[in-house]
């Protein structure tokens, strides 16, 4: 589509139980944020949807342990992420919830016409169940080592390290995330999305669309890695008490909900079904909406979701790829009336002060405490966030480079520069703008308006840093512009000429105030409030941007690190015992010393080491996922604790005859268990 008369444009729906955190920034709200404001500078037709889900595991397993109700956890944390939003200027024109009427409505709608179609097969299949809690366990409600990469926190829909969509009976060493006893396979009934019926199907759309579009390599090499496993039927309903209700007509219905994942993309389009609904009654419900939708019909959501000359595009992060690249789609397809996504720009993780951002070990900065404690400041996170944005790898935020790009960038180019021009036109002209022709400069603007074509096409291709550049560049040009031509000091000899060289810097700052828009909205804003909207004169200068003190960056990294502190004081991340064994099933395990001779890094598995272990009778190879918290070359010679009659398991190729022992704090780091100066081959009792 060269053209496209409209614009569809999602943001992933963050779970409603808990508050935001700059990696839900990065990877996401901000991208789509600025490619929207970018479209609506343009004058272009276009809708920004967004929602609480308020559906899945993660939901019931919060409640369980705030010991609450699914519902009084969604509805407190849909309130703290819409306020937060909306103060840091994300700016969807509606933002709405999977817990909705509307939303049910259309979910049901939507699995009664694929079942109708012939979409679904019913399949009886044996399903994880925890015989303690008295449940099946879908998604998140299970945990164990993903076959894909040996991730041992992989959960039962998908391992969050490679990315990888797993059903639970895919798990190596599944447990209970309930009871963290190991689960019993029953028997159960489910609605499984034929995918595999679709698979050359999906593949021919990837390779036109994403070819045509040029998608982002990660999004389309972890598609293809999915198609090329071979698309399997997956399950679209579950076992669960919360989430939508299979359509009670249907038989075996009782008990039944939609899959979380059938369920939530699904909002995107309720959500736009409300925006009309509202819209067509003349509603105001939602405060930062950018639409009047002047002569609005409900039926117009249909133009945003129905018509091929509309462009769908979903910002989400890496994690969600499978689902919105592959899943939905195929769901829409199923279904017959729907558009495609033209792109999914999918940004990759940010990690913050060399770690992966925890919400468990609240590892994270949070968007709310930020608003609280650097009130005003919305784009100089903003900023940063742009600047070191996981377009294509992952990235990551620190304290430190906070403060320096806020001051070394952000005040010391753009603040510098619109802060001299509004002095100098005070201090010369009493603030009114110079009258002037301006053609002798026209070199200046040529350089300019090529920087600025250059980040309109930045934007338009998904690539934001890029843009954020552009823009500082153009300030950079007026810094260096204002600084060569030094009008303080050729008003004293040449008037007119300083009249021109502040009548170009005052229209560069024109320039700037329109081009980050997008980008830094709030500094846009008062840009247009300092220099009056460019009209006769401007108003006094003001500071733009604070510096970032020592004192301020010191109190946010030792507030990151009480959090270490605290979970090791308070032991918040120890599980809770496991369910009690007798004496008969404990010596059943024959644990024994040994010393590590041998240790290498298994290929293409960043967690695995390859060890060969000396436990007294003999030598065995085992493989142990602990490459991540210990290098090869430091363990050699360590005594270690193996428990030797563990069944082999091949991983990555190699058979593993064994487990070594280890014991976790609260932080995550690992440590050998091991009884020193006992030789290898005794026996641990």
């Amino acid at each position: 589509m060269s053209t496209p008369k409209r614009y569809t444009v999602t943001a992933a729906l963050p779970y409603a139980n808990g508050p935001l955190h700059i990696g839900h920034l990065a990877g996401a709200y901000i991208a789509a944020d600025v490619y929207v404001r970018h479209l609506r500078l343009q004058g272009k037709d276009v809708i920004f949807v967004c929602g609480s889900d308020e559906h899945g595991a993660a939901i019931t397993i919060k409640a369980k342990k705030e010991n609450t109700t699914p519902q009084a956890i969604v509805d407190q944390y849909h309130s703290v992420i819409r306020d937060s939003f909306e103060k840091f200027g994300i700016t969807f024109d509606i933002y709405h919830r999977t817990s909705e009427k509307i939303h049910y409505d259309t979910s049901q709608d939507f699995f009664r016409v694929l079942n109708e179609k012939d979409a679904f097969e019913i399949i009886e299949s044996e399903q994880y169940f925890d015989e303690e809690a008295k449940q099946f366990l879908a998604d998140r409600y299970i945990m164990g080592t993903c076959p894909k990469c040996a991730n041992e926190n992989a959960y039962g829909d998908q391992c969050e390290k490679c990315g990888s969509s797993l059903n639970p009976t895919d798990l190596i060493h599944p447990k209970s995330t309930l009871t963290h006893s190991t689960p019993i396979l029953k028997n159960t009934k489910h609605w499984f999305l034929k995918l595999d019926t679709q698979q050359e199907e999906i593949k021919n759309w990837l390779d036109k669309t994403g070819g045509e579009n040029n998608w982002k390599a990660h999004v389309l090499g972890q598609c293809r890695s999915w198609l090329n496993d071979g698309l399997k039927p997956r399950a679209m309903t579950r076992d669960l008490d919360w989430g939508i209700p299979v359509p009670p007509e249907m038989e075996g219905s009782a008990g039944k909900v939609l899959y979380v994942w059938l369920d939530a993309p699904i909002g995107y389009i309720s959500a736009t079904k409300q925006l009309f609904l509202e819209k067509a009654n003349q509603q105001i419900n939602f405060s930062y909406t950018h639409r009047t939708f002047e002569n609005a019909q409900i039926e117009d959501w249909k133009k945003y979701w129905q018509d091929e000359e509309t462009q769908l595009i979903h910002f989400i992060g890496k994690d969600n790829i499978v689902f919105h690249c592959i899943t939905f789609p195929a769901i829409l397809k199923a279904h017959e009336n729907y558009i495609l996504p033209s792109n999914v720009p999918a940004n990759e993780f940010m990690n913050l002060e060399g770690d992966k951002i925890s919400t468990s070990r609240n590892w994270a900065v949070w968007l709310h405490e930020y608003l609280e404690e650097f009130p005003g400041k919305e784009d100089e996170l903003r900023y940063c966030l742009i600047a070191n944005m996981p377009e294509n790898k992952d990235a990551e935020f620190t304290w430190q480079d906070f403060q320096n790009r806020v001051n070394n960038e952000l005040a010391a180019n753009l603040g510098n520069f619109v802060n001299r021009v509004a002095v100098l036109t005070h201090k010369f002209y009493k603030g009114e703008i110079p009258n002037v022709d301006t053609a002798t400069y026209s070199v200046v603007f040529d350089e300019i308006n090529e920087l600025k074509q250059k980040l309109h096409t930045a934007i338009g291709n998904f690539k934001f840093k890029e843009a954020l550049q552009c823009a500082m560049q153009i300030s950079s040009v007026g810094n260096k512009f204002l600084g060569d031509n030094e009008p303080w000091k050729l008003i004293k000899t040449n008037e007119e000429h300083a009249k021109v060289i502040m009548r170009v810097s005052i229209d560069i700052c024109a320039i700037l105030t329109e081009v980050i828009a997008p980008l830094l909205p709030f500094t846009s804003a008062k840009l247009k409030h300092q220099f009056n909207d460019f009209t006769e004169k401007i108003n006094p200068a003001q500071i733009l941007f604070e510096k970032i003190t020592d004192e301020q960056v010191a109190y946010q990294i030792e507030k990151l690190n009480k959090t270490k502190v605290t979970k090791q004081e308070n032991n918040l991340e120890m599980m809770p015992s496991k369910a009690e064994i007798t004496y008969d099933d404990f010596s059943k395990l024959d644990i024994r010393t040994g010393i590590i001779l041998e240790a290498e890094k298994v290929p293409k598995a960043d967690k695995l080491l390859k060890l060969l272990v000396d436990v007294g009778f003999e030598k065995r190879t085992i493989v142990s996922g602990i490459a991540e918290h210990f290098a090869p070359e430091e363990i050699i010679g360590r005594e270690v604790s193996v428990l030797i009659n563990l069944a082999p398991r091949k991983l990555r190729g190699i058979e593993s005859n064994g487990m070594i022992l280890m014991a976790e704090d609260g932080n995550g780091k690992l440590y050998f268990v091991n009884a020193s100066h006992v030789a290898a081959g005794n026996s641990i009792k």
